[in-house]
C-alpha cells in the first residue's frame, strides 16, 4: 500500500469526532498525516496547525469542515493542490468541488473511515 500523505482539515483532539478517528485509522495503516484545525494540540501523534502553511506534498485532503466555514479556507485548500478532496459525509459543497475540479483536483463525496475499511483509500 502506498502511503498517500493525507491533510485532515477540521483536525480535533476530541475523541468522539470522526475527523479523530480518522486521523488514528490513517496512521495505523501506513499513512503521513498533516492535522489542521482551529483546535490546539495533538492527533494521533501529529500535532494540529492552522491553515497558515501550504503543503506542497499532500495526495489527499480529508474534509471534516461543514460547507458553511469552508469558504474563507477555499484559497488555503486549493493552493495546496492536493491530488485529491475527499467531502465527508455533512461536508458536501458543489461550489468547492467546482473549483477544485477546474484546478485538475479529483474530488469525492465520501467517507474517508469507509473508504479505509474497505480498502479503496
Amino acid at each position: 500500500m502506498a502511503d498517500k500523505k493525507t491533510l485532515i482539515l477540521g483536525a480535533t483532539p476530541d475523541t468522539s469526532r470522526y475527523a479523530n478517528f480518522a486521523a488514528h485509522k490513517l496512521v495505523g495503516q501506513g499513512h503521513t498525516i498533516v492535522n489542521v484545525g482551529i483546535k490546539t494540540g495533538e492527533v494521533a501523534g501529529v500535532p494540529i496547525e492552522k491553515p497558515e502553511t501550504i503543503h506542497h506534498d499532500i495526495d489527499t485532503i480529508t474534509l471534516y469542515v461543514g460547507p458553511q466555514n469552508q469558504p474563507p479556507l477555499y484559497d488555503y485548500i486549493l493552493n495546496t493542490h492536493p491530488k485529491r478532496i475527499i467531502f465527508n459525509p455533512g461536508t458536501e459543497n458543489t461550489e468547492l468541488k467546482r473549483k477544485a475540479n477546474e484546478q485538475g483536483i479529483e474530488t469525492e463525496y465520501a467517507c474517508t473511515l469507509v473508504m479505509l475499511s474497505v480498502g479503496e483509500y
